[in-house]
């Protein structure tokens, strides 16, 4: 119970709770429970039954008050819920309006003949806390409204993504604690007063007191029409469900976006859509009756920091990565995490056996968010830093953020080969991690060129190596020797560079010797690049210089195409404008291919997409055009049906670009 306690008021104070959200809920509903089994024992401080688990309060009542949402955890359960409201009518319910659960702080915005007058908490439902003075850094929060209207708004304020990070980099530069998520950052800014430094918030308003008689849509409606934002326009927008099974849908498809929304949630919320049934149905105490929020598993969570590991890349880049108590996030148990780099450690102020905030997105990759400096209990120690490479020994280039061993790629050798020989780099058959590090570990191979002089003779000197295989290793190699310009370029591992990056500056030079000549102004013209980025491609190719000769001795990566980049713009527009069945085309692949396309990879699929013209992509935004959608196509299916983006199956795309399937 105690423990309850303090988390409520941590959360709904400053969003600094040591509990996740998920472990808070289970909480509360353990407890609730055990108070509906044992009624007499049910105590006053209880946090059960209340608005913000009755830990917020405030000294300025509400016109009419801000109640809570009840939660259920599943679809079971909302069905359950949803039955039960429309027993109380005694009819169905005349439509559904389904919207994100924003993750944020709620509060309420006063109007006095359409200005803004007061901004205040939700508190404890009754009364809130005056937070006006905040009011200028809230986007979408007008001062001013459209009409001259006495109304009172009602929404969630809160950061969003790039606003967190902008807002922590603002802080920490004027020496203040990071936020340790955004909910907490929203709290700490709407009530932080004299700050030398401004942070910007968000608002989406959700309801209004005063526009009485609207179904909940047409309310939406109508308060954007006042000038004040919601979510209307976003990819989780509100929208009408006729029917329970429809909810559901949209329920599932609002969760699959969560990953590429601008903005944390942490459910979904379903309301009775008309004002009569709303009306009818009434409210409890502490929630409307004609509400619910379908919560959906935490991405953040809390677990203490064991150690630091300081990891090694191909190219040399020392990386650390958090080591983490096991906890379990959106069904997934994370043990690691990322930390980026040194830089990041400092500025997050982190320190060994700290509690911290772990977040993780759908496939993102989990990082440390923030310490809880408030559970700090003087145990805990500072991260101690490399002074050497904790793979050879050698000095450390602390000159960039991302620290680097001086020897670069050469303290990773078994790494550069095993990537450059991988399906989508040169596809080099029987070049595994085993053999890889067989062939390093022998002092056969250095580095990438060397595999270009192995004999028969040298192969059949290593452990479980027959003649077949060294003829079959040897047979891979050739091949590897003819692979396009572009594969060559990306089996090199540049930093800066992928595989779509590698096939612009391919096609852009047409040669290796053109793209070692290049200089950054040169390079900065490739599109996607730009002047940072080609300073540290050049930078990559200058310390590469020896091993591109090895290559081209050893005839690697010789092979000249076209390039685009000599021809005038004149020329350009008559002969150099791509062509084929996707020329002009901005396309984006996801799900899983079938048909003709299932033995593709990715990378496969974006070289046949480029070959038909087309500019390949991994992410859907307004200027995609085309998507090619297979089985759990999942976020970015809905995220194109959202734009208005046209959709394809694999097999109507396999037959549109069926010219260059052989190719």
């Amino acid at each position: 119970m105690e423990t309850a306690v303090r988390a409520a008021a941590a959360y709904y104070d400053d969003g600094s709770t040591p509990l996740g959200d998920d472990e808070y809920d289970a909480l509360v509903r353990a407890i609730e429970a055990y108070e509906l089994a044992h009624p007499a024992e049910v105590l006053a401080h209880s946090p059960t039954g209340k608005v913000a688990g009755g830990a917020a309060d405030g000294d300025v009542p509400h016109s009419v008050p801000m109640l809570s949402l009840d939660n259920v955890f599943s679809a079971e359960e909302f069905a359950a819920w949803a039955a039960g409201l429309e027993r109380r009518l005694g009819r169905p319910v005349d439509g559904w309006c389904v919207e994100p659960k924003l993750d944020g702080l709620a509060v309420a915005a006063r109007y006095r003949a359409g200005r803004l007058v007061q901004l205040l908490t939700r508190g404890d439902g009754l009364a809130g806390e005056d937070i006006t003075h905040s009011a200028d850094a809230v986007l979408g929060l007008p001062a001013t409204l459209a009409e001259p209207l006495d109304l009172e708004l009602r929404g969630e304020v809160l950061l969003t993504h790039e606003q967190f990070e902008l807002a922590n980099e603002t802080r920490t530069a004027h020496g203040a604690t990071p936020f340790a998520h955004p909910r907490s950052g929203a709290a700490g800014t709407l009530r932080a007063k004299d700050r030398p430094y401004r942070v910007e918030l968000t608002l989406f308003a959700y309801d209004a007191v005063g526009l009485d008689g609207l179904g909940h849509r047409e309310l939406l409606a109508r308060i954007a029409e006042l000038g004040v934002h919601t979510a209307a326009g976003t990819a989780a927008e509100p929208r009408r469900c006729a029917t329970v099974e429809e909810v559901q849908q949209r329920i599932d498809e609002i969760a699959a976006l969560r990953p590429v929304l601008p903005f944390g949630i942490d459910g979904v919320v379903v309301k009775a859509d008309s004002a009569a049934d709303q009306q009818q149905a009434g409210a409890g105490s502490r929630a409307p009756r004609w509400a619910v929020a379908r919560k959906l598993p935490a991405q953040h969570k809390v677990t203490r920091l064991l150690e630091v590991e300081w990891n090694v890349g191909r190219t040399g880049i020392i990386a650390p990565r958090a080591v983490l108590e096991p906890v379990l996030i959106d069904g997934v148990t994370v043990t690691y995490a990322t930390l980026h780099n040194p830089a990041d450690i400092t500025r997050r102020g982190l320190m060994t056996g700290d509690q911290v905030f772990v977040y993780r997105a759908g496939d993102v990759i989990p990082r440390v968010e923030a310490p809880l400096v408030e559970q700090r209990t003087g145990a805990e120690q500072p991260i101690v830093f490399p002074e050497v490479c904790p793979r050879c020994g050698g000095d450390i280039d602390t000159s960039e953020q991302r620290w680097r061993c001086v020897q670069g790629r050469g303290c990773q050798a078994v790494a550069s080969i095993r990537y450059a020989a991988a399906r989508d780099q040169l596809d080099i058959a029987g070049l595994g991690g085993t053999r890889a590090v067989q062939l390093v570990e022998s002092g056969l191979v250095a580095d990438l060129a060397d595999l270009f002089t192995l004999t028969r003779d040298q192969l059949l000197t290593l452990e479980r190596m027959g003649e077949t295989s060294a003829d079959n290793l040897l047979a891979a190699l050739e091949t590897a020797r003819h692979q396009p310009l572009h594969r060559v370029f990306c089996a090199l591992g540049v930093r800066g560079t992928g595989r779509t990056m590698s096939r612009r500056i391919a096609a852009h030079f047409g040669s290796m010797a053109a793209i070692r000549a290049a200089d950054q102004d040169t390079l900065a013209g490739v599109p996607g690049i730009g002047t940072e980025k080609a300073r540290v491609i050049v930078a990559e190719l200058t310390e590469l210089a020896p091993l591109l000769d090895k290559l081209i001795a050893q005839q690697v990566g010789v092979a000249e195409t076209e390039p685009t980049a000599v021809a005038t713009a004149a020329a350009s527009a008559a002969e150099g404008a791509p062509t084929g069945p996707l020329a002009g085309q901005a396309v984006v692949v996801t799900g899983s291919m079938t048909g003709a396309l299932g033995e593709l990879s990715r990378n496969e699929m974006n070289e046949l997409i480029e070959r038909a013209g087309g500019k390949a992509s991994s992410s859907v935004s307004k200027r995609t055009t085309l998507l090619v959608a297979g089985e759990k196509a999942g976020a970015k299916r809905a995220k194109a049906e959202e734009l208005g983006v046209r959709i394809i199956t694999p097999e109507e795309f396999a037959a549109l670009v069926a010219d260059q399937l052989g190719a």
